[in-house]
């Protein structure tokens, strides 16, 4: 019996040796592991990039020494702990945090080492929080209270940080590049032969960079982070786009204002010939300096234009970019591509609208500065001045017609007819504007009328060119409101006048016998419109029109 127990003791002892000697080994692991992670935070301010690579082969040591500790300690350690292998793993995930915190907070920004040690960082958790929950599967809670004592290192997290932080960093130095090269830009359709702005290409040639850039970083959320990227894209391509058109004017920067009402003058404002040869020498004055490129003058006409092709080119583009946007998440790995992607078509869409608001803008500027800036002189300062006869289209029409041989060489095809057609609506509106505000110095008679039609005929004619312009159909659409008003200079001025009593009491609701309320001017001109009819009055050139405005309205000859 004494025998029996003594090999049992010495059984025992042999064991405990064997426990002492596993536990010593674990210990000293995990001391080493411990002198690894010191060893860590003191190189952080030393050498960081040094310490990167370590970072990464330190969490695969303490992967390693957590699964033999799994394996060979644990089954031992349960005598006395329950969960010996939970225990152990917290232990292994606070030590490498806290490394890994102090590392992180020294990240100035994303680069491919440091993506390793937070994949890395992320892989060794995943082990040891699978470690914990099969060593608790017995345990009562499951090992929540383990898991608790594991705040995550949430690497994902700090890398779509680090993303969100370079994709502003990225976007930042577009926009200040965006600015800088826009104070440098003239606008010189001369520069390409595609005559738009240089600095167009450029943006979107960096912005294509940026995206090829943002898919080669070694991430696999490039879905989730995509539409950052994308929206401030969009915000700098929006922000070129304003710029490109800012200072430029809009329709009423150029319309003149309207003069007061006032009774025509019966003589001729400006008679002899003096007065026509000082006109003729101004018109040619002026006509010399047409469709010239002035690298001083960014608001030119072909200036204009080029800011209208580069937005042209821009809203082109826009498809192009959205299209490689789709190809390049199509091959990355990111998971949830396919919903991204379909929500891509609207990826572009304020900077698209904006084009089309932009040249929409440009086109009426660039029509409404033709008609009534760089030609006001024959428009607004020479047409119908004094005699009718003396003083007919003629002269804008041959000026107008080098202006839109300038456009026509200058603006992109497709949408060479949009800005004609501008100009157009301009020179009609401007006809109109002559006819129904052009101030003291115009008066017409009955007679002018013949001659009033046939200059508007030659105004649409210019825009027609003998079946080489603009379609007819869009010359009828846009020349109706001229067309229905221009009889009214036929109406005798009875008949004129009795139809601007019967107007202005339908829409004021004022009786025959009470006074007359002046109608106010809306700029919409119609023949059944008050105001349309009161200026017809104002400029018929007889005795029975100025006695009715001067009794009605007490309206003087001049300002």
């Amino acid at each position: 019996m004494s025998t029996v127990r003594i090999e049992r003791k010495s059984t025992l002892l042999t064991r405990e040796l064997i426990l002492t000697y596993d536990l010593h080994s674990a210990l000293l692991s995990l001391r080493q592991i411990m002198e690894k992670v010191k060893s860590s935070k003191r190189s952080t301010n030393k050498n960081q990039q040094n310490e990167l690579p370590f970072l990464s082969s330190l969490a695969q040591d303490v992967t390693t020494l957590a699964f033999s500790e799994k394996a060979i300690f644990s089954p031992i350690l349960k005598r006395w702990h329950p969960l010996p292998a939970g225990v152990a793993v917290v232990t292994l995930h606070s030590c490498y945090g806290n490394a890994l915190k102090q590392f992180i907070s020294d990240i100035g920004e994303l680069t491919p080492d440091i993506l390793q040690v937070l994949r890395a960082a992320e892989k060794l958790e995943k082990d040891l929080v699978q470690i914990a929950v099969e060593n608790s599967v017995d345990s009562e809670d499951g090992g929540k209270s383990i898991i608790r004592e594991m705040p995550p290192y949430e690497a994902e997290s700090v890398v779509s940080s680090l993303v969100k932080s370079w994709i502003k960093t990225r976007l930042d130095r577009m926009k200040e590049w965006v600015d800088r090269n826009l104070q440098q830009e003239v606008w010189d359709p001369r520069a390409n032969k595609e005559r738009f702005a240089p600095s167009a290409v450029e943006v979107l040639r960096i912005v294509d960079e940026a995206l090829e850039a943002f898919f080669l970083l070694p991430i696999s959320i490039h879905a989730f982070l995509l539409p950052d990227l994308t929206y401030g894209i969009d915000r700098c391509l929006q922000h070129y786009i304003s710029k490109a058109k800012s200072g430029c004017g809009t329709r009423s920067s150029f319309v003149p204002s309207m003069p007061a009402l006032t009774r025509c003058s019966r003589r001729p404002k400006f008679p002899g010939v003096f007065k026509k040869k000082e006109k003729f020498q101004r018109v040619q004055s002026r006509k010399s300096q047409v469709g010239t490129t002035n690298g001083n003058d960014s608001f030119g006409i072909p200036q204009l234009c080029c800011r209208i092709n580069t937005l042209q080119h821009i809203r082109t583009e826009l498809d192009v970019l959205t299209k490689r946007t789709i190809a390049l998440l199509g091959s990355s790995e990111s998971p949830h591509v396919d919903n991204v992607a379909s929500g891509m078509g609207k990826a572009f869409e304020l900077s698209a609208a904006a084009c089309l608001e932009g040249i929409q803008q440009l086109c009426e500027a660039t029509a409404y500065k033709v008609i009534f800036h760089d030609l006001s002189h024959v428009l607004w300062d020479g047409l119908y001045v004094g005699e009718v006869s003396s003083s007919r289209i003629k002269p804008l029409v041959q000026e107008l017609e080098h202006y839109l041989e300038v456009i026509s060489l200058t603006v992109h095809d497709r949408v060479r007819t949009r800005v004609i057609t501008e100009v157009m609506k301009a020179s009609f509106d401007g006809f109109l504007l002559v006819l129904l505000a052009g101030g003291p110095a115009r008066a017409f008679s009955l007679q002018d009328y013949e001659t009033i039609a046939e200059d508007f005929r030659f105004l649409t004619d210019l825009f027609w060119s003998n079946g080489d312009g603009l379609p007819v159909d869009l010359i009828e659409k846009f020349s109706t409101t001229v067309k229905a008003i221009l009889p009214l200079f036929h109406t005798d001025t009875d008949s004129l006048i009795e139809q601007f009593k019967y107007m202005t009491a339908e829409s004021y609701g004022s009786s025959p016998k009470s006074k007359l309320p002046l109608p106010p001017t809306s700029g919409q001109w119609s023949p059944t419109e008050p105001n349309t009819l009161l200026r017809v009055l104002c400029y018929r050139k007889d005795e029975t029109a100025d006695k009715f405005l001067k009794k009605t309205y007490h309206l003087p000859k001049k300002f």
